[in-house]
């Protein structure tokens, strides 16, 4: 997956200027952010005040277009072909929305969602999107490193995962049971994945809000692995001291590991992992070759030294 870091945004931009005046206060651990210097609004947030200047982790791919990135998706709360999330998310209601936190920390938090989104300045960051289907997008998604929040949140030495659980209403979402999912989704990464600066805690794509069939409005980024550790929607967050379980790996565990990183060798049992199709502008893409861990090698091989990634997939 592909990142582009550039210029910090003033974080307040990505929320309607209304939605920033009026958010609701979070409902506890207000101590952990209320020295944070929320920027005052400036009104909506623009594409054109995106930077284009490559940064640390940048590569000259042109991002996937707008309209294919938001209507070829995976979110199975909203159906299991991939043109139901669009059809179906807008019945998501992404505000009010507050995420709790709980399990190995200091004492349980609750933030509201703008609170969360504004405790750091935004950042533009072109991914190269991995699915395990064999097909792939570069998105422009904005956020912040995850390793931020984890800080705010205080985790106790004994927390060694992540968990993370998404909104599971059927007043909102479809929650098919064709899709074989125990609902809610989880997923979750161990603590040093979840703290690389790669992580990210994303609010938005395309220079605007997430849209209801990317995860609106929070969810995570892991680019060096496949698109289903990256959890949507997400309300809950819990820090662990063991391996959490996963909705994919309790679904099919032979098809779909816990760490899910990218490794062309290792085969799904349905295909193969070692080429890809990149949904770009043509009308026809094209395969290209897997990279291992998406291109990542060089920044996250090192968090899995001495490990069977054939085994542990």
């Amino acid at each position: 997956m592909l990142i582009k870091t550039t210029t910090a945004i003033p974080s307040s931009e990505i929320t309607p200027q209304d939605t920033f005046l009026n958010r609701r206060s979070f409902l506890t651990g207000a101590a952990a952010v209320a020295g944070a210097g929320i920027i005052a609004p400036q009104g909506l947030w623009a594409a054109t005040k995106l930077s284009t200047t490559p940064g640390k982790f940048s590569v000259s791919e042109t991002p996937t277009p707008l309209k294919k990135a938001t209507s070829y998706n995976n979110f199975y709360e909203f159906g299991t072909d991939k043109g139901d999330p669009a059809a179906n998310a807008h019945k998501l209601k992404p505000r009010p929305w507050t995420i709790a936190v709980e399990g190995a920390i200091q004492k349980p938090l609750t933030f509201d969602i703008d609170t969360v989104q504004n405790y750091r300045p935004l950042e533009d960051r072109v991914y190269r999107f991995r699915c395990v289907e064999a097909w792939s997008m570069v998105i422009p998604w904005v956020g912040y490193s995850f390793s931020e929040f984890v800080k705010a949140c205080s985790p106790l030495p004994s927390a060694k995962y992540i968990q993370f659980l998404s909104l599971a209403d059927r007043k909102q979402m479809d929650l098919p049971d064709s899709s074989g999912i125990n609902w809610p989704y989880s997923e979750g990464l161990r603590m040093d994945e979840a703290m690389h600066p790669l992580t990210l805690l994303t609010f938005g794509s395309y220079g605007q809000t997430l849209e209801p069939q990317q995860g609106a409005p929070i969810r995570i980024i892991v680019p060096w692995k496949y698109g289903f550790k990256s959890a949507k929607s997400i309300v809950k967050i819990r820090f662990l001291d063991k391996m959490p379980r996963t909705s994919w790996n309790d679904l099919a565990p032979e098809e779909y590991g816990f760490y899910a990183n990218v490794n062309p060798k290792h085969s799904h049992p349905r295909w193969s992992q070692a080429s890809e199709r990149k949904i770009d502008a043509s009308l026809f893409p094209k395969q290209v070759a897997t990279l291992p861990f998406n291109g990542y090698a060089n920044d996250v091989a090192s968090l899995y030294n001495g490990m069977n990634l054939d085994k542990f997939y």
